[in-house]
């Protein structure tokens, strides 16, 4: 009769081989489940995730917002060109009626004296002297005359054609901006959605977002001691500044009710008398650069290797600005972002 008995546990050197085989059986199992996983990755933390989406998008909506200042700034100027182009062909148009009216007047003249053949006048006439002076003078008169409508018929010419070219980058300005402005939209959806995100977060950690955001980095020069402001017009502006502080960041806005971030450092130097350009790169170069750690109140301060941003410093490492859509104009460390020049203006 065979045997029935269950097999022997191994022991000694025998189970401790099998309990090691059993080991690095599972650590390649988890191995194996580890490597579909890429490397190096962690696990997501959502409100990190949330975080970086939004941070990505204000730089966006910045960038679009300085692209549609400067297709605005260009429209302006390209519309007074367009307005001189206009006033200059008027006051060409009345030029030329004035010599066509002079002309006429010749015309009419010589009609009703008969405009006979000059020889035959010359020999009738019983001032034969006084003949002469007079058709001598009417000669200078119609070639001088002449002479000018040909050039202002030119200069109408050239005129039109500057005109017809003005209009024309105007329109291709305007379909710039529209399309800027739709880019725009789009952004402020995306914020509008990265906001709904964040609300979505318990107080606290929209709270802990907030202050994160606004902290300075560790290797900020120490600005506190740097309380003077680098000159007259530069207090006025730090005041106005200041006294838009707990306004809404607007697209596209200079004030006074709202404000983007280049729109607040130009209406707060309008305000000392100094005009900015409109857009953040150009104010940047609208004065002397400065080393961070000299910076002054009433310097600007840009940020972002494109300088899409920029605010005015105040003084004890602050800045204010008009952050983002959605925020109000604050104060913040100077430090908040990575700075890419310091002006003086």
């Amino acid at each position: 009769m065979g045997s029935h008995r269950r097999p022997a546990v191994p022991t000694g050197p025998d189970r401790c081989v099998r309990t090691a085989t059993i080991t690095v059986l599972s650590a390649a199992a988890a191995a194996a489940a580890l490597a579909a996983t890429p490397a190096g990755a962690a696990p997501q933390d959502p409100r990190s995730d949330t975080k970086s989406k939004v941070d990505r998008l204000y730089e966006q909506a910045e960038k679009a917002t300085e692209a549609y200042n400067k297709a605005d700034e260009r429209a302006d100027t390209l519309r007074d060109q367009v307005e001189r182009a206009k006033d200059k062909v008027a006051r060409g148009q009345e030029r030329i009626n004035a010599m066509r009216g002079a002309l006429g007047t010749l015309a009419g003249a010589q009609y009703r004296s008969g405009g006979i053949d000059p020889a035959l006048a010359l020999m009738l006439s019983s001032d034969p002297d006084g003949y002469l002076d007079r058709a001598s003078a009417l000669s200078r008169i119609s070639s001088r005359q002449s002479g000018e409508l040909t050039e202002l018929q030119r200069a109408q010419r050239e005129l039109a054609q500057e005109r017809s070219e003005a209009t024309r980058k105007l329109t291709e300005l305007e379909e710039s901006r529209k399309t800027v402005a739709r880019h725009k939209r789009t952004v402020e959806t995306k914020l509008a959605k990265a906001r709904q995100l964040l609300n979505s977060l318990p107080r606290a950690e929209r709270e802990r977002d907030d202050r994160s955001s606004r902290s300075s980095r560790p290797d900020m020069p120490d600005l506190a001691g740097a309380g003077a402001p680098a000159s007259g017009r530069a207090a006025a502006a730090i005041a106005a500044a200041r006294s838009a502080v707990g306004k809404p960041y607007v697209w596209g806005a200079n004030g006074p009710t709202g404000f983007d971030c280049s729109g607040l450092t130009q209406w707060s130097y309008a305000q000392a008398g100094v005009g900015l350009p409109r857009t953040s790169q150009a104010q940047a170069g609208a004065g002397r650069r400065v080393p961070l750690g000299q910076a002054q109140p009433g310097d600007l301060v840009a940020y972002r290797d494109d300088a899409s941003h920029i605010g005015m410093y105040v003084g004890n490492g602050q800045v204010v600005h008009a952050p983002y859509p959605g925020a109000a104009v604050r104060y913040d460390p100077v430090g908040m972002m990575p700075v890419s020049s310091v002006t003086r203006v």
